[in-house]
């Protein structure tokens, strides 16, 4: 016969889950403090609760913070890649390959003969081009924050969900642009941190990124809006003449320059530049040497 008791019980759970995703290193501990009556029971049955308490509570509590519960749709696929493509993984650059995924807070870098597209769960897609880096989701909390521009070049197609617009938005270190179903071409200057927004379809809406009082501007299919660091969007800032055509020109003329490039295909590992962990570079290795000859002992 049982007797009847009571037991409290305290559980602290502490999780010290290291992310290194994009350098960024961040703990999560979770304290989790679990008090239960339990009347005519015995010790054995009270320990598979405690255990059952602490799993349950474990999994409840943040999943989408803890790695290897990253949620699908907040992923970005590699689907086509040439040259040196890379991912920041424990601060160490990795080799990307067709396929590879990319998870929120990873910078991807591309070397002088790097491009890639990355496709996301709507089907929205962004090109990668040469000598870029670009940080995916900064913000997990938001999905439709898509990515951080820190220099060089990307071509963002934001698909519409059933023809209805779907909200995207994609930052550099000058400019936010919001865009709703379009394409179009970010350029972040390496030297003056300047953001050349340049729209071939759509429209996008672009306010500064440092200067909150600068009124936003729309930029339209045909058109080029220049964001400077430490001066408001010009009141007339958006060219669409000979300008805008000079700029459009050079953009697609450097596209057609890489996808032209050699060894360019869906699936070509990095090549070019020296090799990166995870870099296989679709070479299979060489069959080790025969072994030497048995001594002679006449």
């Amino acid at each position: 016969m049982l007797k009847p008791h009571v037991l409290f019980l305290e559980s602290m759970v502490s999780l010290d889950l290291l992310s290194n995703f994009g350098g960024s290193r961040s703990g999560l501990q979770i304290g989790c403090s679990v008090t239960y009556l339990i009347g005519t029971m015995s010790r054995k049955v009270i320990r598979g609760v405690h255990w059952t308490l602490l799993l349950a509570v474990t999994l409840a509590v943040c999943p989408a913070q803890i790695p290897f519960f990253t949620p699908t749709d907040s992923l970005a696929k590699v689907i086509s890649l040439t040259g040196q493509v890379s991912a920041l993984k424990d601060s160490y650059p990795w080799a990307l390959q067709l396929g590879s995924t990319i998870r929120p807070q990873q910078m991807i870098i591309t070397g002088a003969d790097g491009y890639a597209v990355f496709q996301v769960s709507d089907g929205s897609t962004f090109e990668v081009y040469p000598n870029s880096k670009v940080l995916f989701r900064n913000n997990p909390g938001n999905l439709k924050d898509m990515v951080d521009m820190i220099l060089g070049r990307i071509r963002v197609h934001i698909e519409k969900i059933g023809g209805q617009p779907n909200p995207n938005t994609v930052k550099t270190p000058t400019a936010v642009i919001s865009v709703r179903g379009t394409t179009f071409d970010v350029v972040v200057d390496e030297d003056d941190e300047s953001t050349l927004v340049a729209v071939t379809e759509g429209q996008v809406a672009v306010r500064h990124g440092i200067i909150p009082s600068s009124p936003y501007r729309l930029v339209n299919a045909g058109e080029v809006l220049r964001v400077y660091k430490n001066q408001p969007i010009a009141q007339r800032g958006v060219d669409k003449g000979a300008i805008a055509v000079r700029i459009f020109r050079a953009l697609e003329d450097a596209a057609i320059t890489v996808l032209r490039s050699p060894g360019r295909g869906a699936g070509t590992p990095g090549s070019g530049g020296p090799g990166l962990p995870g870099d296989t570079r679709g070479e299979t290795p060489p069959p080790p040497p025969p072994p030497p000859p048995p001594p002679n002992n006449n």
